[in-house]
């Protein structure tokens, strides 16, 4: 930042030395980059949670509706994945369950990249979706949704105790595609932590060590969660996070029809240019919500 302001200064002394069209060019393509700088600044101080830097494990589970909240959950999925392609985070599915017709059941996705649980942790909640829907012969407008959650992923330097003694683990055969394997052997694994009642699974691996891994990872995060909670007294940002997929709790609304337009209900700032969201492009919802977070 410092080199970019040095920088400029000595543009502006040229300018006002030898004013010319092309060096008043390059003066404003400095104080651009400056202005830049200075807000990637602010945005990456707003990140300050000893949380923010970690990859993030992100979850979709659909609301009541069948197959057209499922379908909507599948549309979450795909633009989260795009925003991550955007950000160049990497992506990995632990937990897939392909919906009865269409759609989802549920989803866990890891995200690992620089802060990728401070920027996804403004995802978390509840969002609806109101469009003509595809699976109605009738053409009739509906409402679905579908909630996210955003737990960050938790490392060697968190102490996070888990008692073997605590865990009920099943193993059942993994589900959806993936070859004669999969449906062959019982390689999935389902992990059930009985102090808290949390269950994870995960059956993306076609190895069962590699599933428990992972499933492990998952319940470690939720636990590290939880222990936060109780310790710096979130329990009801924890709940909030939990309420019931339905009217009246969602954070962003995504309409299709009769108009076009995606709204944020915690900060307001809409879009007519539901494409571009739906490609990933979170950007505007996001910044906002950790400025006004950080205020």
């Amino acid at each position: 930042m410092q080199s970019a302001l040095d920088e400029l200064n000595v543009y502006e002394g040229l300018l006002a030395e030898e004013a010319s069209a092309e060096m008043e060019l390059e003066t404003r393509a400095q104080a651009e980059t400056v202005a830049e700088l200075l807000n990637s600044l602010e945005f990456r101080r707003m990140l300050g949670h000893h949380d923010d830097p970690k990859n993030a494990l992100l979850t979709i589970h659909p609301g009541a509706g069948g197959t057209e909240s499922q379908d909507w959950a599948e549309m979450l999925m795909r633009m989260y994945m795009r925003y991550a392609e955007r950000r160049k985070f990497n992506t990995e599915i632990l937990d897939f369950q392909s919906g009865d017709e269409a759609g989802i059941k549920s989803v866990t996705i890891e995200i690992t990249g620089e802060y990728a649980y401070g920027y996804l942790k403004a995802e978390a909640g509840v969002h609806r979706l109101v469009r003509i829907s595809p699976f109605d012969s009738n053409s009739r407008r509906h409402t679905s949704f579908a909630s996210v959650f955003v737990l960050p992923e938790i490392d060697e330097t968190i102490d996070v105790q888990i008692n073997t003694a605590d865990l009920r683990i099943d193993t059942f055969r993994a589900s959806g595609a993936g070859g004669q394997h999969v449906n062959k052997t019982d390689s999935a694994i389902r992990i059930t932590h009985l102090p808290t009642g949390i269950v994870v699974q995960c059956q993306n691996e076609r190895s069962q060590h590699k599933n428990k891994a992972s499933a492990m990872k998952m319940l470690g995060a939720k636990l590290y969660q939880l222990k936060l909670a109780e310790q710096e007294s979130k329990k009801k940002e924890y709940e909030e996070n939990k309420r019931e997929i339905a009217w009246g709790s969602q954070i962003r609304s995504y309409v299709f029809h009769p108009y076009n337009m995606v709204k944020d209900h915690r900060t307001d700032i809409e879009t007519s240019n539901v494409q571009q969201v739906m490609d990933g492009d979170l950007d505007q919802f996001i910044q906002e919500y950790l400025v006004q977070f950080a205020k």
